[in-house]
């Protein structure tokens, strides 16, 4: 006897579910710095024309598939191909990428666990920025500390989907979504009453043409592409929880929604607290690990405000990692008939351990890191896995994703599949154009960017 799918218990349900697999690090952690290092507004804007004709496309074509076939990466390319077709190996991929992203994503979020202990201890008062600066750096080379909070966030992450659709990843995004929104706009309501709020609300949203360059251009198209979670099979393992007649246009839309204001509400946080105390936008990647607390070290209450925000953090990391962890479980228990529980573990207890080497990446162990750089690959392996994902991986999983909805999915099976359930049925015409030309050639253009092909040539 089968057992029947499990379905998302509402409408709603999806939608925070998939709006928690978007949005994640890259909204609150990558997304203001970049923002910042290409001058603020007019990179917004692009970002947001890329979010439109690229992205979203992509997203509908993720769901679609997943929701046509009602199954897991593998077994939805099987279902809209045929049996032995190379189109499988696009699931595969789509599992092997959620794989090693999360092993790494996994030791991030367990830096952020770590920061809502200091904050709640206060540990940022009365520090020096250099002292703040180094706290980082131990933190990243602690190999108890970086090992021990990614196996707790992995135990997290197990728990919740060994619970299910709706008990499991349904109720945690019900949970974890609204308090993100919650938590993100207490912290916007602090940051209206800075001094350095005027100065960052004309950076996100005002013109400066003169700090974007072509490299910025396609930083936002590779952003916009990467933020919404394509490209590693988590919308279509999501997409094959709904119903057939589910509205797929309407549900797209709203995540792809959610997941920019997050993104720009983010950037209305950070920056008013940045320009307030004399910050540098543009400080890459320790932005939000350094440069946050430095500021949160001068704040009336900086403890409470740190604490909120690497909360906030957490909560990000975590609805995405959900996701990950969903897409490799689902494999086994579609193609392998697992019990929930045992694919969750399993395939979450093999992450923890893939992942070690990534928490020992920053200086835990030689082997894993200087040792490693210093061999042929010129990388640590935390370095080295996200290179392989954002380089090769998702780009090339986007494109299939594309391609294959585009030019191997049936024109009438495509056709009644968009249009069922949708009032939005006028946009068919220009999904299809978008897939077929627009979507890979900006998928192209990420990925060759991506392996320094542009670069090589002088383009950039």
């Amino acid at each position: 006897m089968t057992t029947p799918r499990a379905q998302w218990g509402s409408r709603l349900g999806f939608i925070l579910a998939a709006s928690g697999s978007a949005v994640g690090l890259g909204n609150i952690w990558k997304f203001p710095y970049i923002t910042g290092e290409n001058g603020g507004g007019l990179f917004v804007l692009i970002y947001l024309v890329c979010i439109a004709l690229i992205g979203l496309p992509i997203m509908m074509a993720e769901i679609f598939i997943g929701r046509e076939s009602q199954c897991s990466p593998v077994g939805a390319f099987r279902s809209l191909s045929k049996r032995g077709s190379p189109w499988i190996l696009s699931g595969w991929l789509g599992v092997a990428t959620g794989l090693f992203i999360l092993s790494f994503y996994a030791v991030v979020a367990g830096w952020s666990m770590h920061y809502i202990v200091l904050s709640l201890a206060n540990s940022f008062d009365g520090k020096s920025p250099d002292d703040i600066n180094a706290m980082f750096g131990d933190v990243a080379s602690s190999a108890s500390i970086n090992v021990g909070w990614h196996l707790a966030f992995m135990a997290i992450t197990i728990a919740i989907v060994i619970g299910g659709i709706k008990t499991g990843i349904e109720r945690a995004a019900r949970i974890l979504m609204p308090l993100l929104f919650v938590m993100l706009i207490a912290m916007l309501i602090r940051a209206t009453t800075t001094s350095g709020f005027p100065r960052a609300f004309n950076f996100v949203f005002g013109f400066h043409n003169e700090d974007l360059t072509a490299t910025g251009v396609l930083e936002a198209l590779g952003h916009a592409f990467f933020t919404l979670s394509l490209g590693m099979g988590a919308m279509i393992t999501y997409g094959s929880y709904l119903k057939r007649n589910d509205d797929l246009v309407g549900v797209s839309l709203a995540v792809s929604v959610l997941d920019t204001l997050v993104a720009l509400l983010a950037c209305l946080v950070l920056f008013p607290i940045v320009f307030t105390h004399d910050m540098e936008p543009g400080s890459g990647p320790g932005l939000v690990f350094q440069s946050m607390p430095i500021a949160f070290s001068q704040m009336a209450g900086g403890g409470i405000w740190a604490t909120i925000f690497f909360v906030l953090l957490f909560f990000a990391a975590l609805t995405s990692a959900i996701s990950l962890l969903e897409v490799v479980a689902s494999y086994f228990i579609d193609e392998r008939n697992w019990p929930r529980w045992t694919a969750a573990v399993v395939c979450g207890g093999f992450i923890a351990l893939l992942g070690v080497p990534s928490a020992l990446a920053n200086g835990g162990a030689a082997l894993f890191s200087s040792d490693m750089a210093a061999g042929p690959i010129g990388k640590d392996w935390m370095t080295m896995l996200d290179d392989l994902t954002s380089q090769w991986m998702l780009p090339l999983g986007g494109l299939f994703i594309a391609m294959f909805v585009a030019w191997r999915v049936g024109g009438a099976a495509r056709e009644k599949g968009f249009k069922n359930g949708t009032r939005f049925s006028a946009m068919y015409g220009g999904w299809v154009f978008l897939l077929r030309y627009l979507v890979p050639i900006g998928v192209l253009a990420v990925f060759l960017n991506k392996i320094g092909v542009f670069a090589k040539l002088g383009w950039m």
